[in-house]
């Protein structure tokens, strides 16, 4: 189980304090797929990267497992069970597919072993497994890639920063093939920052983030309605329609 208790996280500005993250209460129960969603600068890619220690919080406590892991750096979290996908892959000129996936797996798993995790993501695997990790590879390829590298760790928590940014349309449709795949298998918890709404409605839990704290939380049935029509927790006119579907802003 993850609990975060009283988290804040300040960004000094010009000589002035922002407060991104607001004192924020959260606990995420495990083997759970939770969606946190909410408006634009409501602080949820910060505290995805909180959670990860990629962003040192200024007080509060991050627990795992009944594990305080707040003074833990981004490897030592890695080695407790937590993994992270950027919204940006990183490219890795000079390592292969399988070498990506070999480090991640933490063992020279064998490359039948390595196709397995990359057919999991909707890839070709003898087309992809001797290819560099570069730009030479396009976004879509890349997030599931970094979505197969997430999958061969087998942790505990999985974090996802908006994977649908910067992709298109094809390569959505795909990865939200992917995510129904891990929502039905994955055996650890899958925390998933998205304002789409696709991936919004394979959650067992959505939890709304504003102004740095948490708005509202609960079943899909429950918030989504109340996120399309609602300008409190959306923001005004966040909510448009797009070739597949409504995306809360």
């Amino acid at each position: 189980m993850l609990e975060l208790k009283n988290v804040t996280y300040k960004v000094t500005e010009n000589n002035i304090d922002k407060t991104i993250i607001d004192g924020l209460d959260l606990t995420v129960e495990d083997g759970k797929f939770i969606v946190i969603t909410g408006p634009n600068g409501g602080g949820k890619s910060t505290l995805a990267r909180t959670i990860m220690g990629i962003n040192k919080i200024t007080s509060g406590n991050i627990i795992l497992d009944g594990e305080d892991i707040t003074e833990k750096s981004i490897t030592e979290r890695a080695k407790a069970g937590i993994s992270f996908a950027f919204q940006q892959p990183v490219v890795f000129k000079g390592i292969k597919v399988l070498d990506l996936l070999r480090l991640a797996a933490g063992t020279k798993i064998s490359v039948t072993e390595a196709c397995e995790y990359l057919s999991k993501v909707g890839l070709c695997a003898k087309e992809y497994i001797n290819r560099e990790v570069n730009s030479s590879l396009s976004g879509g390829e890349l997030k599931r890639i970094e979505i197969a590298t997430v999958i061969a760790r087998h942790t505990k928590i999985s974090i996802f920063d908006e994977p649908e940014a910067g992709i298109d349309l094809w390569s959505f449709n795909n990865l939200i093939q992917v995510f129904e795949n891990i929502r039905k298998t994955i055996n650890g918890t899958v925390i998933i920052i998205s304002h789409q709404e696709r991936i919004i409605n394979i959650a067992d839990e959505i939890v709304v983030i504003k102004d740095g704290k948490v708005a509202t939380r609960g079943t899909k049935e429950e918030i989504y309605p109340e996120l399309v029509k609602s300008s409190s927790i959306t923001g005004a006119g966040c909510s448009k329609l797009i070739e597949e579907g409504p995306v809360v802003c």
